[in-house]
């Protein structure tokens, strides 16, 4: 027997608009953006909504009724679904029938597809508890597994998942970190007791999210009866299959020219006419299967680049800098009215810190597909603009009682006082910071 535990990520982030030196203390609208470009969060989102999200949802609605036999998971981070309550509340009735099957597993991650665990444990968990209770709100459902941002992972988060009552967790299974152990199997992190770990079988899903549709790939065209060929060889080698993608790798990253819907379409038929083979959500696989062994995973591990670490959101000093800048905020946002704590949060995401990213070769084109800026320095540039207006904010609500400017100087206007908060326009600071 081998199950297919098909997993798909929703997430889009709420971009930092072109952000100016002299827009600091005069601008507090840090996400909004009027134009045509991809800066526009809400064009984006409904972009993406209609090339991948709603025909995916529909087949995939389609799908389950056709053959009872088939499960789908999704995680969908907290970001995304305010955007889709704001800007494509389609999308969110189809989710709620996605759950309604019964047969749809909701994965529990945090709300603001953050780096936090990594920085602040509270704000982590903090985070992770509002994502809990957005997800029994809209869908009535609490996550029994749990995916952290970028499926970034330690023993010390399978350890915290553990003592959290989860009864999964996800990972990367990276031949360099798990040896000859298959990721085909069921795993228990190491030194837990409940937790069990879910390995993703990167090879079978990057042929999808990444090679379907290119030429130069040996097994191209990718159909369905080929690929369902090499799940059935994971018979008596393996218990399940697991494929962790993306969701917009149906029609967003792999266009609907591709073929990518007529696949995934027959697919789940094609893998369903061999006896030995079904579909599982991740708790379904960890209920079915025994526990093979234990996985260490000392070191940071991720599912991007070709490093499979957190270089892709800290390999450069700008990413270092606007990282350290943002978590030394966190003691005055906490304290902070509303808006300006959510900014804080929004700030977290981890899109922003990938836009950051100088990597070369074909690491360097993934994160210029992906980024809406011009060039890692834009993004750098607006980021840290926008954490100078922030931080002039924060202050002033500290020391709003005092006669004058916090740092000691006389009161100003805002503008005058940007060069204080850190502004950013390019040139020759930029250029210092690369490693």
């Amino acid at each position: 027997m081998a199950s297919t535990c098909l997993y798909l990520h929703i997430h889009q982030p709420f971009r930092v608009k072109q952000f100016k030196p002299l827009d600091i203390g005069e601008d507090a609208d840090y996400f909004n953006h009027d134009g045509e470009n991809d800066l526009n969060n809400a064009r984006v989102l409904q972009k993406v909504a209609r090339k991948s999200y709603v025909p995916t949802m529909d087949l995939l609605l389609a799908l389950l009724h056709r053959h009872p036999e088939f499960r789908v998971s999704f995680s969908v981070s907290g970001v995304v679904l305010e955007q889709l309550l704001a800007f494509a509340p389609e999308v969110i009735e189809r989710l709620k029938a996605l759950a309604a099957t019964g047969r749809v597993e909701f994965l529990g991650e945090t709300y603001y597809h953050s780096l936090a665990f990594f920085y602040s444990r509270p704000e982590f968990e903090r985070q992770v508890k509002k994502h809990r209770t957005l997800l029994k709100n809209l869908f009535g459902v609490e996550p029994k597994v749990f995916r952290n941002t970028e499926l970034a992972y330690t023993n010390e988060l399978g350890r915290w998942a553990d003592e959290n009552g989860y009864d999964g967790i996800l990972a990367e299974g990276w031949d360099p970190v798990i040896g000859w152990k298959s990721p085909n199997f069921v795993y228990r992190p190491l030194g837990t007791k409940r937790t069990r770990l879910l390995l993703k079988n990167y090879k079978l899903s990057d042929d999808i999210a990444f090679r379907f549709s290119s030429h130069d790939w040996a097994e191209w065209p990718l159909t369905a009866e080929k690929y369902a060929q090499w799940i059935n060889a994971v018979n008596g080698n393996g218990e399940t299959v697991n494929l962790f993608m993306d969701f917009e790798t149906f029609g967003e990253h792999q266009w609907e020219e591709t073929g990518i819907f007529y696949f995934l379409e027959n697919l789940v038929p094609e893998l369903l006419k061999n006896p030995d083979n079904d579909f599982k959500t991740p708790s379904e696989v960890i209920a079915a299967y025994p526990v093979r062994d234990e996985i260490d995973v000392p070191h940071i591990l991720t599912w991007a680049d070709t490093d499979r670490d957190l270089t892709a959101w800290t390999g450069n000093a700008m990413q270092r800098e606007a990282l350290r800048s943002l978590y030394e905020l966190e003691t005055a946002a906490l304290r902070a009215p509303h808006s300006l704590r959510d900014a804080w949060r929004k700030l977290q995401t981890s899109d922003h810190f990938y836009y950051m990213c100088t990597k070369w070769f074909a690491d360097g084109d993934v994160h210029a597909y992906f980024s809406p800026y011009q060039t890692p320095y834009d993004a750098h540039t607006s980021f840290m603009n926008v954490l100078g207006d922030l931080r002039l904010r924060l202050e002033e609500l500290a020391s709003e009682a005092e006669p004058t400017y916090s740092r000691g100087t006389v009161r100003l206007g805002r503008a005058a006082r940007s060069a204080g908060s850190r502004g950013y326009d390019g040139g020759v600071q930029l250029g210092t910071l690369i490693t």
